[in-house]
């Protein structure tokens, strides 16, 4: 039997009508609560939606990167030439039969599939946004088109990555970038639903001294390299290169290869040169994340603390509290409880989270002074 191709889009327009029927669901269910509405807050509405269903859409790519679904099918953007496994049921099986753990089982198989509906799915749900979006644009509305805009242009990008992951055999630099890739459409996403709420309800960003606004960007600049070195270590299987806390492997600092755990450009498990990548290589990878976690965790408390002092954005700095403790819960989880599926989804799930709720306290705030604000809007500042 000849190899399937890697790309084969005989399947494209099943795929892409099978990608409007689910998008319709929500639609429908958006429509029927918002219709009255007034025109920013229904595209508020709107992109909160896609949002929640973005964030759904990494979680379950991390779900279905844990259970090594990866690869369920092995060609994109269908399941062996078919829109679905069912089509692929005889291709299926007769790879399952040959290796019965994987990669290619039926169970693995629908589980990739569902991540790509849900992914094409938000594709249809960004092309309505960005319509409407142009459309109230047309009749006046004090909204911007180029955010939607980009972040349609953006889940095309990650389209190509997730096609990318597949066909490059989960190659390591760019199963990380996609899972960075859908960070950044949730920060694209919030800023816009910000952006809306602004419009609808006719107010302004909430000024903080210069000093909390830097803790804040720098808060986000770290947990976003605080995501690329964990998904770093989830792509390349590190987590269980240390299986204590806070020691790993008996002792405060084990042996590392950085030079090997960090050549980015090289297939999964092999280094650049093509060996195997060593245990010492993935224990770097291991304690280097773990050692910048304390690093994130110090900033994010003292960014709460001042949040939580500003009353516009006490509730943003309750987040970013909240999810900073999950997060601390669910990486110690991994290393004890030897990475339990359920504690490792939930801890990309946080960092996600943790990604959004950065990324709403910077937008619904500028540098300024508080106080001079306070004094012009009474009239006591010149």
């Amino acid at each position: 039997m000849d190899a399937q191709p890697l790309y084969d889009l005989s399947p494209i327009l099943h795929l892409m009508i099978m990608s409007v029927v689910v998008a319709l669901a929500p639609l429908s269910w958006f429509w029927l609560r918002n219709k009255k509405a007034e025109p920013a807050h229904r595209l508020q509405a709107l992109t909160l939606l896609v949002l929640f269903l973005s964030f759904d859409l990494v979680v379950f790519g991390a779900f279905t990167r844990l259970t090594d679904s990866g690869l369920g099918c092995p060609d994109w953007p269908g399941c062996y030439g078919n829109a679905s496994p069912t089509g692929a049921h005889a291709e299926i099986s007769k790879a399952e039969a040959a290796m019965p753990t994987g990669p290619v089982t039926h169970e693995k198989a629908w589980i990739e599939m569902i991540h790509r509906y849900l992914a094409m799915a938000i594709g249809v749900l960004l092309i309505t946004l960005t319509a409407a979006t142009w459309l109230q644009r047309r009749r006046g509305a004090p909204v911007s088109t180029g955010w939607p805009a980009a972040t349609l242009v953006w889940i095309c990008v990650q389209g190509a990555f997730g096609a990318l992951t597949v066909t490059m055999k989960l190659f390591p630099a760019i199963v990380t970038l996609h899972l960075l890739g859908g960070l950044v459409l949730l920060a694209l996403l919030c800023r816009q639903a910000v952006s809306y709420s602004h419009a609808h309800s006719g107010t302004a960003r909430t000024p903080i001294d210069r000093s909390d606004r830097a803790w804040l960007i720098a808060g986000l600049g770290l947990v976003w390299l605080q995501v690329a070195l964990g998904g770093w270590v989830s792509t390349n299987y590190a987590v269980l290169a240390c299986t204590e806390f806070p020691a790993c492997q008996g002792s405060w600092w084990p042996a590392m290869d950085f030079r090997e755990g960090f050549e980015l450009w090289r297939e999964l498990g092999k280094t650049g040169a093509g060996d195997y990548l060593s245990f010492a290589a993935l224990t770097a990878i291991h304690y280097t994340h773990r050692l910048m976690a304390y690093l994130v965790l110090i900033v994010l408390a003292v960014l709460a603390g001042k949040l939580v002092r500003i009353a516009p954005l006490r509730r943003q700095g309750r987040w970013i509290a909240g999810l900073a403790l999950l997060q601390l819960a669910t990486g110690l989880s991994n290393v004890v409880l030897d990475w339990p599926i359920v504690a490792a989804v939930t801890h990309t799930g946080g960092a996600a989270a943790l990604v959004v709720a950065l990324t709403w306290a910077l937008c619904e705030s500028r540098a300024g002074s508080p106080a001079r604000v306070g004094l012009k809007a009474q009239g006591l500042s010149p």
